[in-house]
């Protein structure tokens, strides 16, 4: 008999003594599924089954008390070990189970009455068990409530005779301690092993009368879930194997933070959430410091913009949105100059408070000096350039060191970046900025600069986007850049904008005082693998348990904890073939890709078969 029969309490038929043909002989070597799930050994026990190197132990509930909380069971369900649970229920016909509680109705009854009788003192217990026998036997009749059998099993496994000890003790003191008593199934280890496998038999038998409100307390798909009707797939629940499912466009603010140290997988999900949102209708705009995003721009049929000094394409910071229905041209323009401040604060390492107000006056007449106030129509106007601002800011007194200083932009190395009128077209569905190329010393710069030109097209025409910062530290480290970024996440859910802000030096961000701002108008946190040198201060943040700290320590790449409000739920980001192929970063599998895609240009054209990634491959990820 094999061991899985003997697991299941099965017996092979007995084959006759003939002699076996070829074919005979083959079909005795095939190896079977159960073969494959069943353990290497089988041994009974009367208090514990061992099967292989694991210990398994079975158990059965006993007693309940008179009442059931709701949920009773949620903190056996929850418990973070390995465990089978079963729960039979057997129906009881009603008709019968009536004629029984007559009979008790009236032993009862005469309990009490021979107490009346013999003058002897109330006995509570006799008149609670009159009153409830007489309450369930009402609702049967009228059919608001039914009797079932009912049965509960658990079955614990574990390494060691200790480590089982220790669980059962564990479980024990939860349900005894809501009245709830267990008792291992002695000499009958088989059968309760039997009796938890999804197979449906009842072979231990060991029920207890139930009607329906207690037993709907015994439900069990009551793991802890963090899910919604409708949005995209964020991952997996790593506890109960359930989905994540959100649109953060149904949420209280639209924006989200993810924290993870280098490696642990951030710019895998953060791409993935691009690929999925991309199916919803959604425009998607990023920055990205690492050109990590060209190959899924590429792919997916989106617009790439290469910022660095010696690119073709320019952005013109002086440029001016079209005011809104609700905002006057005056508002407009204000908001402009202040902003524009704030990038002369960063390209010109700081201004004193004089510099400062020289910059906003010298900014608002060289606006005049192109005919454009606050009564303009700025759909009309040519705004100026960089040049145009320098020969006004010479024109004026004390200004000698801003000329200087700002001259290097103008007329020096940096002239190619923004002295020039903006050809970048962002009225597309995917577009990525990249300013890898760029110089450390300008990279603030120019996410400041390519992130207000995202904002004034976002105040333009109301959509639903979502902007990405990927290494959001660059923008943290200047108190101009990101008070921006906080009022991109404040005001972004007016212009159906989310931010989604993404650092690995978790440090210098909440170091910021503009940091944990940010965090806090963000509905959606995403925690993945941390080091140990700032999780202390992420434990302390996001108030995490001690075991939660140790899950992101010990994380795989693309685990972590998924938060939504004060709700949270341990997460794996999981990828079908052709999303990972879409949105890897691995160099190995790039490569591979960039050489199939030479031997298709080679083949003039003809792709072959597994090469590359189509876009009709994108459309299909969602179906």
């Amino acid at each position: 008999m094999s061991i899985f029969s003997k697991i299941l309490g099965k017996k092979e038929e007995e084959q006759p003594l003939v002699s076996l043909l070829p074919q005979d002989i083959y079909q005795e070597g095939v190896l079977e599924l159960k073969d494959i799930i069943a353990p290497s050994a089988l041994k009974i026990g009367p208090k514990e089954l061992n099967l292989g190197e694991k210990l398994a132990r079975t158990f059965f509930v006993i007693s309940y008390p008179r009442f059931l909380t709701d949920s009773w069971f949620s903190p056996i369900i929850n418990l973070d070990k390995i465990f089978n649970i079963s729960i039979f229920v057997h129906p009881v016909d009603t008709a019968k189970i009536l004629r029984k509680f007559q009979k008790k109705v009236a032993e009862v009854q005469s309990q009490i009455s021979r107490r009346e009788d013999r003058g002897l003192v109330r006995d509570p217990a006799l008149d609670t068990a009159y009153q409830d026998l007489e309450g369930l036997r009402d609702t049967l009749i009228q059919a608001q409530e039914k009797i079932f059998d009912v049965g509960v099993y658990l079955t614990i496994f574990g390494d060691t005779d200790q480590e089982l000890d220790k669980l059962e003790s564990e479980i024990k003191s939860i349900l005894e301690a809501k009245l709830v008593y267990l008792k291992p199934a002695l000499f009958q280890q088989a059968e309760g092993y039997r009796s938890v496998l999804p197979i449906g038999n009842d072979e231990l038998a060991v029920n207890s009368k139930l009607n329906s409100s207690p037993l709907s307390s015994i439900f069990p798909f009551i793991s802890f879930d963090l899910t919604s009707d409708k949005g995209i797939l964020y991952g997996i629940n790593r506890h109960n194997s359930s989905l994540v499912l959100f649109d953060r466009f149904l949420l209280e603010n639209y924006n989200s933070v993810t924290f993870a140290k280098s490696g642990a997988g951030k710019s895998y999900c953060t791409k993935l959430e691009i690929l999925r949102t991309l199916m919803f209708e959604t425009e998607v705009i990023v920055i990205d410091p690492e050109r990590e995003y060209e190959h899924m721009a590429e792919v997916t049929g989106g617009k790439y913009f290469n910022i660095s000094l010696n690119s073709e394409h320019h952005i013109n910071p002086f440029d001016l949105p079209v005011a809104h229905e609700d905002e006057s041209g005056a508002d407009i323009l204000r908001s402009n100059i202040i902003n524009l401040v704030g990038l002369f604060r960063v390209m010109l390492g700081g201004l004193t408070p004089e510099e400062d107000a020289i910059i906003d006056r010298a900014i608002t007449e060289t606006y005049a000096l192109k005919d454009i106030t606050a009564e303009s129509n700025f759909a009309n106007v040519s705004p100026p350039l960089l040049s145009d601002f320098e020969l006004v800011l010479a024109g004026m007194e004390g200004t000698d060191s801003l000329v200087e200083r700002l001259s290097k932009f103008t007329k020096g190395t940096w002239s190619g970046f923004i002295n020039k009128p903006t050809n970048v077209d962002i009225n597309h569905k995917f577009v990525v900025f990249s300013v890898r190329d760029m110089e450390d010393e300008l990279k603030p710069v120019a996410m400041y600069i390519v992130t207000h030109h995202i904002w004034n097209a976002v105040r333009k025409n109301i959509k639903k986007r979502l902007m990405i910062v990927d290494e959001a530290w660059w923008m943290m480290r200047s108190e101009d850049t990101a008070s921006f970024l906080l009022s991109i996440a404040k005001r972004g859910r007016k212009y159906f904008l989310g931010l989604m802000t993404i650092t690995q030096d978790v440090d210098d961000f909440l170091k910021s005082p503009y940091g944990l701002p940010i965090l806090t108008n963000s509905s959606i946190q995403i925690l993945l693998k941390q080091s140990p040198t700032v999780m202390d201060r992420i434990q302390q943040v996001f108030n995490l348990t001690d075991e939660e700290k140790y899950l992101l320590l010990e994380s795989d790449v693309g685990e972590g904890i998924f938060f939504v409000g004060l709700k949270h739920v341990a997460i794996k980001v999981v990828a079908s073939y052709t999303e990972d192929q879409i949105i890897t970063s691995n160099p190995a599998q790039l490569a591979a890709i960039k050489e199939a895609k030479r031997e298709v240009e080679a083949a003039g054209g003809e792709q072959p078969a597994g090469a590359g990634t189509s876009l009709g491959a994108v459309g299909m990820i969602g179906q």
